[in-house]
């Protein structure tokens, strides 16, 4: 049966809704067409990344992630399969996305969704967070309206910027589910031998690992900023918000030192409306 247009976007706002996201206030400053379309995206994200986190078993987390990348697939050959790729559809012709970066996406869901992850390499974190951030920034700049090589810059140093700061931030969460992002170089250079998260948490060590990383984050917010001065400003208002949000949380992650990294910092509603107002006049 046929999927239409505004049956499609009802089902996909109500999933923003229901997310209760500040990434929506976000994107209220697009044109019609551009904030549907980051709307649907955002609607794809959460899919595939509550079956990594909620899939009752490795296994079946792998087999829904594989129908959505032939969901994917038969996007990019014109064939929608439901309300998300329906509303994606438009999308797709009209901002010319590129279906790599999807699978991208989805490739990087499938990384939280076997064994969890713990203590990686650099390299492979450096990949993990191209895959679920900063290919998220390559389908929205294209929607913003620029897909220039310096926005593409500003995809790749933004979203592992975004990244590592949820990594930053989401320590005691993560290690609830097994994991830690930290990676094995910082935590060998700095003594920590533990070998489970929670152990890695209460070592007395913790801050200084989480001082290098956030040192690698604030090298990324600073070579994004210098490229997005190339960028259309038009186009890059949406990410200049975003960015004004996570460096943000940021800021108050490295004033706390991660003294008690099971405590997740939150931003006030006058906080996110400040900001938000700045990035909009260019402040």
């Amino acid at each position: 049966m046929a999927i239409g247009y505004a049956q499609a976007l009802e089902d996909v706002m109500a999933r923003v809704n229901k997310s209760r996201t500040s990434f929506r206030a976000g994107m209220a400053i697009l044109p019609k067409d551009r904030r549907e379309a980051m709307y649907a995206l955002y609607a794809f994200c959460r899919e595939v990344d509550d079956i990594a986190d909620d899939g009752p078993t490795p296994e079946i987390r792998q087999i829904e992630l594989q129908k959505w990348r032939e969901r994917i697939s038969n996007l990019f050959k014109g064939k929608v399969s439901n309300t998300i790729t329906a509303t994606l559809a438009p999308a797709v012709k009209k901002f010319t996305l590129v279906e790599k970066d999807f699978q991208d996406i989805i490739d990087g869901m499938a990384m939280d969704a076997g064994t969890p992850i713990v203590a990686p390499d650099m390299k492979t974190l450096d990949l993990y967070c191209d895959r679920v951030a900063s290919a998220v920034g390559r389908v929205s700049v294209r929607i913003f309206g620029d897909a220039s090589e310096d926005a593409m810059k500003v995809s790749f140093h933004l979203g592992r910027a975004f990244q590592l700061t949820n990594i930053l931030r989401d320590l005691g969460e993560d290690a609830q589910r097994g994991r830690l992002y930290l990676p094995i170089e910082l935590l060998s250079k700095n003594g920590v031998t533990a070998n489970t998260p929670a152990q890695v948490l209460r070592d007395p060590q913790l801050p200084a690992v989480c001082r290098e990383l956030a040192t690698v984050a604030r090298g990324h917010f600073f070579a994004a900023d210098l490229a997005m001065k190339d960028c259309l400003r038009s186009a890059m208002r949406p990410a200049r918000i975003m960015r004004s949000y996570y460096r943000a949380i940021f800021d108050r992650l490295v004033a706390l030192d991660w003294k008690n990294p099971a405590k997740r910092v939150r931003l006030p509603i006058w906080q996110k409306l400040w900001l938000a107002l700045r990035s909009l006049a260019g402040l």
